[in-house]
C-alpha cells in the first residue's frame, strides 16, 4: 500500500534527528532505525538511533539549562505552555494523522487523544502560577516557619507506544510548569508524534536544553547510564510492571524521585440492578478504545449471573458490527494491534480460555494480511484460573466471568496484583459508595467507561504504580519541599 500524498507531506515535516540542546542532530555514529505503519507493515520514516553517549549529551543539555529554567518566572513558563496548547489546536489534524500512521488507532480516536493530551498543557499552564508554600509560627512561639517548593531538577521520561501524544504531554507539562528540565525517550514503535510535538514546544519559545528527545532502538542501553548519572533527580515511566520494577531498582542507587504508571488488570463489575444500556455503552469504551491497548482497558468483565447472558448478547451484537481496517479509512473502529507479538498474545489468551471451557461468541482469530490485525472478540463463561483473568490482554478481547452476590463480586475484582482502575455499574447509590471503599484501585468509574481527565490524579495502587499524573497532585511529583526556620 502506497502512502497518500497528504500522509507523505506530513511525514516529510517530521524531523529525523535527535533533539539535544535546542538542535536537531544525527546520532553519534550515524545509526538510524525504521518506523512502520502497523496496518501495512510499510516503513513510514527512518530516524536517528540514539546511543548511550547521545543520552548523556541530552542530560548534559538538561543539566546546563536547569538553573536558568528554574529561575524563569512562573508566568513565563505558563505562557510557553499555553502557546504550545494553542499550537496543538492549530496542528490537531497533523498530530492525529501522525498517531494513526505510526500506532494504528482510528483517526477519530487519534483526534480524541489530541484533545485529551492538549488539556495537560492547558491545565499545567494554569498550575505553574499557583505553586505556593506556607508561613506561620512554630507551636513553641520561638520562630517563624517558611515552607517553600523548589523544582526537583533534571528529569528523565520513558513513554509508551500506545498513547504517543498524551503520555508525552502528561509528563512534560507538569515538569516544565514546576521548573524542571527534561530528557524524554519516546517509544521506538511510535516516536514520531513526540518528535513533531517538540517542534511545537520550540515554536512556542521553549529555551534550548529544557526539553531533549533521544529516540532509540535500544532502550535499556540508553536509559541505564542516564538513570545512573548523579545529576539526574527524577525518573518517570509508563509501561509494564515488569520493566517498572527494574527501573525502580536502578533508580534506588541514586535515590531518585520516581513516578511509575504500570500495568493494569481492570475489573468491570456489572451488578444485577445495573442499567444495561449504560453498562454496554461503558463496556465498548472501556474495552475497545485504542483497540484494547490501554492500561485502563477493562480486562475482566465480572457480570452478575442474572444479567450475564443478556449483557453478553448485547455486547456481541455491538462487536459484530465493528469495522476493521486501517485507521485512516472512514468508519473504521478497530485498527491493527501494534505488532505481531501483540497478535500472538491475544491469540494465546483466547485459546487458553476456550481450552478451559469458555464459549467464543465473536471473533477470536488473527486476520491474515500485511498488517497486524486481530478480530474484536467476546468470550463468556471464563473459568477461574484462565490466563486471561490474570494477564493484561492489551487487545480487543472482552472476557466475561460471573458472580452471584456483592461480596463475591468484590472478591473477584480485587483478586489481582494490580490496582490501576475499576469500573462499576449499579443503580444502587449506596452500593456505589461501598464500591469506592471496597475496590483496591487508584481510580474508579461509576457507571462510566472512561475516567481519564487532565484535572484528575491518574495512577494506581499495588503493582500498578507509584505517584500520580494530572490534577492538583500532578505538579507535586516535580517539586521538593523545603522548610526554613527563622527565629524570633
Amino acid at each position: 500500500m502506497t502512502t497518500a500524498p497528504d500522509e507523505k507531506a506530513l511525514l516529510d515535516r517530521v524531523p529525523s534527528g535527535l533533539f539535544i540542546g535546542g538542535q536537531w542532530v544525527d546520532a553519534s555514529g550515524g545509526r538510524t532505525f525504521d518506523v512502520r505503519d502497523p496496518a501495512t507493515n510499510a516503513v513510514i520514516h527512518s530516524i536517528a538511533d540514539a546511543t548511550p553517549d547521545d543520552g548523556i549529551r541530552a542530560l548534559d543539555a538538561a543539566v546546563e539549562a536547569q538553573e536558568s529554567w528554574a529561575a524563569t518566572p512562573a508566568r513565563t513558563r505558563s505562557d510557553i505552555l499555553r502557546r504550545t496548547f494553542d499550537l496543538v489546536q492549530e496542528h490537531k489534524e497533523d498530530l492525529a494523522l501522525l498517531m494513526t500512521l505510526e500506532m494504528g488507532k482510528p483517526l477519530a480516536e487519534s483526534r480524541g487523544e489530541v484533545v485529551y493530551g492538549g488539556e495537560f498543557l492547558r491545565w499545567f499552564s494554569e498550575e505553574a502560577v499557583r505553586i505556593s508554600g506556607r508561613y506561620g509560627s512554630n507551636p513553641e512561639g520561638t520562630g517563624r516557619m517558611v515552607v517553600s517548593q523548589r523544582p526537583v531538577g533534571p528529569s528523565f521520561f520513558i513513554t509508551p507506544w500506545n498513547f504517543p501524544f498524551a503520555m508525552a504531554t502528561r509528563k512534560i507539562a507538569p515538569a516544565l510548569a514546576a521548573g524542571c528540565t527534561v530528557v524524554i525517550k519516546p517509544p521506538a514503535l511510535t516516536p514520531l508524534t513526540t518528535m513533531f510535538f517538540v517542534t511545537l514546544l520550540e515554536e512556542a519559545g521553549l529555551p534550548a536544553g529544557v526539553v531533549n528527545v533521544v529516540q532509540t532502538s535500544s532502550s535499556s542501553k540508553l536509559s541505564a547510564p542516564i538513570i545512573a548519572d548523579p545529576r539526574l533527580r527524577k525518573l518517570s515511566f509508563t509501561g509494564s510492571t515488569e520493566v517498572g520494577r527494574k527501573l525502580i531498582a536502578q533508580a534506588a542507587e541514586g535515590v531518585l524521585r520516581v513516578s511509575m504508571e504500570l500495568g493494569g488488570n481492570a475489573p468491570f463489575v456489572v451488578f444485577d440492578d445495573a442499567d444495561l444500556d449504560k453498562a454496554v455503552d461503558g463496556a465498548m469504551l472501556a474495552k475497545f478504545r485504542n483497540i484494547g491497548q490501554a492500561c485502563t482497558a477493562a480486562n475482566r468483565f465480572i457480570v452478575h449471573a442474572d444479567v450475564a447472558e443478556e449483557f453478553a448478547r448485547r455486547v456481541t451484537e455491538r462487536v459484530q458490527a465493528m469495522k476493521i481496517g486501517r485507521g485512516t479509512e472512514d468508519g473504521v473502529t478497530i485498527g491493527p494491534l501494534i505488532d505481531a507479538d501483540a497478535v500472538s498474545k491475544a491469540s494465546e489468551l483466547v485459546e487458553d480460555a476456550v481450552g478451559r471451557g469458555a464459549s467464543l461468541l465473536a471473533g477470536g482469530h488473527a486476520i491474515d494480511g500485511d498488517g497486524t490485525f486481530f478480530e474484536p472478540t467476546v468470550i463468556t463463561d471464563v473459568a477461574k484460573g484462565s490466563d486471561i483473568l490474570r494477564e493484561e490482554i492489551f487487545g480487543p478481547v472482552l472476557a466475561i466471568a460471573t458472580f452471584t452476590d456483592e461480596a463475591e463480586g468484590v472478591r473477584l475484582a480485587n483478586d489481582t496484583e494490580y490496582g490501576l482502575v475499576s469500573y462499576v455499574f449499579t443503580e444502587d447509590l449506596a452500593r456505589g459508595h461501598r464500591m469506592i471503599d471496597a475496590l483496591e484501585t487508584g481510580m474508579m468509574g461509576l457507571n462510566v467507561g472512561v475516567v481519564s481527565n487532565a484535572a484528575a490524579p491518574f495512577g494506581g495502587v499495588k503493582q500498578s504504580g507509584i505517584g500520580r499524573e494530572g490534577g492538583l497532585e500532578g505538579i507535586h511529583e516535580y517539586l521538593s519541599t523545603k522548610y526554613t526556620l527563622i527565629p524570633n
